[in-house]
């Protein structure tokens, strides 16, 4: 079984990394990008009695920082 994680920083929370592309892509002559988030996605190859609920205590323990950071998860 698999599972992918996207990671993001919450609304609101500064993001100097998305910041830093969209000035870059502004630099390249991309002048229509208003504005760049960027988070992360975390691949996992799990045992086949892995359910959503234990990637999801694995995203609160240790994936993601949820003061500042929202997380999904997608099983197949």
């Amino acid at each position: 079984m698999k599972a992918r994680v996207h990671v993001m920083l919450k609304k609101g929370v500064l993001d100097p990394q998305g910041e830093a592309v969209r000035h870059a892509l502004g630099a390249m002559g991309f002048d229509g990008v208003q504005g760049v988030r960027q988070g992360k996605v975390i691949e996992l190859d799990l045992a086949d009695d892995a359910t959503q609920a234990d990637v999801e205590r694995m995203c609160e323990k240790l994936l993601a920082n949820t003061v500042i950071e929202s997380y999904s998860v997608e099983m197949s």
